[in-house]
């Protein structure tokens, strides 16, 4: 028997057709690159590979990681935002994205802007960054670092991915927040700053958490505060920068799709469709969940709001703390 409601239903799935269709309409021909703007073996690579496997069996054609680092991700990024707009070439960066941004045009040298350039197609994951200590620092929080970095003569160092990076900005607001000195040593990505770490020539640093965990639970490294505006599901006995009195030490993490701005509709819909399934897929999204993030499958909307909210509120911290990429 038809009643309102079946027709009302027949009529909603009537009406989603048309996108579903623009989704399904454009299919690749040739592999996918992920360029990746950080070495292997850190959170993004990490998590953009994951994808990488997912999407090469749903959309049948490889798709490919490819790191590109340097210059606190911004090398990378503009690999893609000079790509063809033809869904071939992506970017999956992360939070650095919005300091690099702001530190790049502060010295009126910024290749590319995230608003101009890219296309935002969906939230990857949000992983919380966490701050840490490598195992000689006696410090458990900000407060015990800040007391033991004051009494260093000459300054310990603390380690970033690059000049104008996320925790090049949190290491410097820190510094002026608590009124202490450490010199500042930039590497290429994640993974050569925790090496760092590990051997102890780096006292003090940040990484996120799905790349730091293992070293975390192995007590090599210490976390002693996150970002994030909540504590780790992971670790929460760890203190958020804002709990400790840094509020200006706040940022969000996350890790996310671009594509170059000029990617026709039908192209990003395609890929927008897939991520999210894929970040909805269960292996996929269990294995994110263990590795302390959140799935993520967003519009692109609402990922490229978040993203330029974060540019926004850091943008004042860069000029003010005189920032700069090299």
């Amino acid at each position: 028997m038809i009643t309102r409601r079946t027709l009302a239903l027949a009529g909603g799935a009537l009406l989603a057709m048309p996108s579903l269709a623009r989704a399904q309409a454009w299919q690749p021909n040739a592999p996918i690159r992920i360029i990746v703007p950080f070495p292997a073996g850190g959170t993004t690579d990490i998590l953009a590979r994951l994808y990488a496997q997912r999407l090469t069996e749903t959309l049948g054609v490889s798709v490919v990681v490819e790191n590109r680092g340097g210059a606190g991700g911004s090398i990378g990024a503009d690999v893609v935002a000079k790509a063809g707009a033809d869904g071939q070439t992506l970017l999956f960066h992360n939070l650095t994205f919005s300091t690099t941004t702001a530190a790049l045009e502060f010295v009126n040298r910024a290749p590319h802007s995230i608003e101009r350039d890219f296309a935002p197609i969906t939230l990857g994951a949000n992983v919380p960054m966490m701050l840490l200590v490598n195992a000689q620092v006696p410090a458990r929080n900000l407060t015990e670092l800040v007391a033991w970095a004051k009494a260093q003569n000459p300054p310990a160092f603390y380690g970033s991915t690059g000049p104008g990076s996320t925790i090049n900005l949190i290491g410097e607001v820190l510094k002026r927040d608590g009124g202490f000195q450490m010199e500042h040593v930039p590497f290429r990505g994640a993974a050569p700053l925790v090496q760092e770490m590990l051997a102890g020539r780096i006292a003090f640093g940040g990484d996120q958490l799905s790349s730091s965990l293992p070293h975390i639970r192995a007590g090599t490294l210490r976390p002693i505060a996150t970002l994030a505006a909540q504590r780790a599901r992971a670790l929460p006995e760890i203190a958020t920068v804002r709990e400790q009195g840094f509020p200006n030490a706040e940022l969000l993490g996350w890790n996310g799709f671009f594509a170059p701005a000029r990617t026709p509709e039908p192209v990003l819909a395609r890929l927008h469709a897939e991520i999210a399934a894929a970040a909805r897929h269960p292996p996929l999204a269990a294995r994110i969940t263990e590795l302390g993030a959140e799935p993520g499958g967003n519009s692109a909307a609402e990922f490229g709001a978040s993203v330029h909210a974060q540019i926004a509120a850091v943008r004042p911290l860069v000029r003010e703390l005189r920032m700069t990429v090299e």
